[in-house]
């Protein structure tokens, strides 16, 4: 599936589900460039489906950009399919008609931005393809492994600013990367609903280029580290498009509940042992496993899938009204012993 296209299926279905008003949906719809007769049916497709977007996909069509997907292969895999957990949470925004209104909304560190020494934990600036670029770190004294942290399609915000911590306090060296640094960062917007639009209407190949300047960083800041990504819900597509780029760097990759790319080819990423976290009412991203589990073992990859049942979307968001604490507990100790297996020396 297109990013930009899952983009604005996800505003569709807040809506539907009351997450969204109409108004502020139809937005959203058009700062990611769909027509205001696209966006009505679009939004109509979601609520007549019951909140679901398997029949919508021809409605959110109008897209400036979206990422490229890569050819398949063939090869073989070791696969581990565990079998459901329990977990809820959706990356969309609350309901509100205004920008930057929501309780969900982007809350940036009120600290400037520096750059982090061993042990420290911040906002720093790093060096990028086009520029400086923005991010959160969180620096381990004797690190297990580093980890690249992509955010939802509202940027950078607080939720995501947490991570990096938690990961250190765990082992772990991470950064949490800002996707909408070359715009300001995502502070600078004026709303969630521009963050989305920028991050949909941004160049995949841009977006690509900057997750690979973080983990220039990472290797730099944990020089003898093995290193991973982990993403959620945008940012867990965008973990399965930097595996589909070719990433040989990367010895672990987490994407949580995001869509993978049709036709993707991930051999250009032979190091990495994937572990996809997928919530069970998430129709719309869980049409997309058989598409991953196709492309791992076509790659030979390490892969285990782990769906999460009786929650939805984004459940490990605790901003979001998912949020199932005991299920993203849950997932997160799932992460913590995958990073364990596959980072070690």
């Amino acid at each position: 599936m297109a990013l930009h296209q899952y983009l604005a299926e996800e505003v569709a279905l807040d809506c539907a589900e009351g997450l969204l008003s109409r108004r502020e949906a139809l937005r959203r719809l058009g700062l990611l460039g769909l027509s205001a007769s696209a966006g009505a049916a679009l939004l109509a497709a979601c609520a007549s489906d019951g909140g679901s977007a398997d029949s919508v996909a021809s409605t959110a069509s109008p897209a400036p950009t979206s990422p490229p997907t890569a050819a398949s292969t063939t090869a073989a895999a070791p696969t581990s399919e565990s079998p459901p957990k329990d977990a809820t949470t959706t990356d969309a925004a609350d309901s509100t008609d205004a920008p930057g209104t929501s309780a969900a909304a982007v809350e940036p560190t009120d600290a400037p931005a520096t750059t982090a020494t061993a042990g420290d934990e911040g906002e720093i600036r790093f060096p990028g393809p086009n520029g400086e670029l923005l991010g959160e770190l969180a620096t381990a004294p004797s690190p297990k492994g580093a980890v690249l942290i992509i955010h939802e399609n509202r940027g950078l915000t607080a939720h995501i600013r947490t991570i990096p911590g938690r990961l250190a306090a765990d082992g772990y060296t991470a950064l949490a990367i800002d996707l909408l640094s070359e715009e300001g960062g995502t502070a600078s917007l004026p709303s969630e609903g521009d963050a989305t639009a920028a991050l949909g209407n941004a160049p995949a190949e841009r977006m690509i280029a900057d997750l690979r300047a973080g983990l220039d960083e990472l290797a730099r800041r944990a020089p003898d580290s093995k290193l991973a990504v982990m993403g959620f819900c945008f940012g867990g597509g965008m973990t399965w498009q930097l595996l589909a780029a070719g990433e040989p760097r990367l010895s672990a990759a987490v994407p949580f509940y995001g869509p993978a790319p049709a036709g993707a080819d991930f051999s250009g990423s032979p190091n990495a042992a994937v572990l996809g976290v997928y919530a069970e009412l998430d129709n719309r991203v869980n049409a997309s496993q058989d598409v991953a589990r196709t492309a791992l073992e076509a790659a030979g990859l390490a892969y285990e899938i782990d769906v999460f049942p009786g929650v939805d979307h984004a459940f490990f968001n605790d901003t979001g009204q998912r949020y199932n604490a005991e299920q993203a507990a849950a997932a997160y100790e799932a992460t913590l012993a995958w990073f364990a297996a596959h980072l070690a020396a």
